[in-house]
């Protein structure tokens, strides 16, 4: 597939795995797959309130931050991963939680809508993102993607099934992880690749399924995007980037005379930089030099929204590094270390949703994102910096130093990606 040499591509995969103790790697070739799928379509009118819209975003937001603190307080450098498909992941495991597990994990994920509202709700949240863009896939391209896999001959609960029918758009792939774990293994990453137009190759790792693994939950998403106002490649120039750990590198800087969102608030700025549509922009938080881990510490959910509404349009000049990052996230770890426990312990684990008994656990838990940021496609870059016809002196908003940087959804608030740019180098 022929593939534009001007995006911002973004590649996410989330994977849980249910399963008892055991391992198997032995090596086979890809098998093909039976579904296991409710009666029921996916219902892709669901009757949604704007309060219960509100509550999940809400949610979702102080989850994505919390997430943030969590990975910024063990982690060095750049990360980037999706809170969105995190949280929708889960969500589909919380379908099949019962008890104390259910609880654990409505609390860490700040699921507060009650069930069936809550899957109603992410089904609506889904239908209305995949709507953003220009209508043109060239400029603009959200894909969303679920998919379950089970073990061949297991039984799944209906109620459960209908569920991911109703609210997921997804049946029950059928595998033989017991006897044929790497046939198993092969099949979803060919899934992956597929889903992501072949970017994201062998991205589960041999013997991370094992002949005790029951069910894997998939949640993919390709972002593509222009900028609403390109950058000119004849423009980009070696510039200094501080880095809060010391020193500064050279990187590639680029530059364009335009208006922004902005705000300018103690210790820090934020800008937002749309992309084609003007339905989805990238929210740039840049605090002090040198300052970036106090800040990390302050920013919250309440914080991020009066940041939001106090932005307003300023003309500047505009300059920021070009970057390409990809990162791993342990987030079983990171879960434990937010305070869920009972998913992951036999004897505690009730996943009696799933399968009417309470012998699955979570095993692991999987995260890859991958962001590039580029300014190629210079010719309309060019062509609408002219178009804005503003002829005043711009003032100068330059991103020299680590910031945290996120893809948001303008319309609902939902932040779509969120990381940390410590070192574009």
């Amino acid at each position: 597939m022929r593939r534009p040499n001007f995006i911002t591509p973004i590649f996410l995969l989330s994977f849980l795995f249910f399963g008892c103790s055991g391992d198997d790697d032995a090596r086979h070739d890809p098998v093909s797959f039976e579904q296991a799928k409710s009666d029921l379509e996916r219902n892709t009118s669901p009757t949604v309130t704007s309060a219960q819209t509100l509550e999940l975003v809400e949610g979702n937001t102080t989850f994505a931050l919390d997430l943030y603190g969590a990975v910024a307080d063990t982690s060095e450098g750049n990360f980037f991963y999706s809170p969105y498909s995190i949280s929708i992941a889960m969500a589909m495991t919380f379908a099949g939680a019962e008890g104390t597990t259910q609880t654990e994990l409505a609390d860490v994920l700040h699921y507060t809508l009650s069930e069936p509202a809550l899957h109603q709700a992410f089904n609506a949240m889904d239908l209305d993102l995949t709507s953003r863009g220009t209508g043109d896939a060239s400029e603009f391209r959200l894909h969303l993607a679920n998919a379950i896999w089970g073990q061949t001959g297991y039984h799944f609960e209906p109620d459960y099934l209908d569920t991911l029918a109703l609210n997921y758009g997804s049946g029950l792939n059928l595998l033989d992880f017991e006897t044929d774990p790497e046939a198993a293994r092969v099949t979803i990453n060919e899934w992956v690749e597929e889903q992501t137009e072949d970017r994201i190759q062998d991205l589960i790792p041999e013997g991370a399924i094992s002949s005790s693994t029951r069910l894997v939950l998939t949640n993919a998403i390709y972002f593509f995007g222009e900028w609403l106002d390109l950058f000119d490649s004849d423009n980009t120039s070696p510039g200094d980037f501080q880095r809060d750990s010391g020193g500064t590198v050279v990187v590639d800087m680029m530059h364009q005379d335009l208006t922004l969102p902005y705000y300018q608030g103690t210790g820090y700025e934020a800008v937002a930089i749309p992309y084609k549509g003007e339905t989805v922009s990238m929210l740039i938080i840049a605090p002090d030099a040198g300052t970036l881990e106090s800040f990390e510490q302050t920013l919250d959910a309440s914080m991020l929204t009066s940041i939001v509404d106090a932005m307003q349009p300023m003309y500047m000049q505009f300059t920021m590094p070009k970057f390409t990052f990809e990162h791993r996230l342990p987030l079983k770890a990171l879960f434990q270390d937010l305070g869920l426990s009972a998913p992951f312990n036999p004897g505690e684990a009730d996943f009696s949703g799933v399968n009417g008994t309470t012998d699955l656990v979570i095993t692991d838990i999987l995260h890859k994102a991958f962001v590039a940021v580029n300014e190629r496609g210079t010719e309309a870059a060019a062509a609408t910096a002219v178009v804005e016809g503003i002829t005043s002196v711009p003032a100068a908003v330059t991103l020299d130093r680590p910031f945290i940087f996120m893809v948001r959804d303008n319309v609902t608030g939902t932040i779509l990606f969120l990381g940390r740019l410590a070192d574009p180098s």
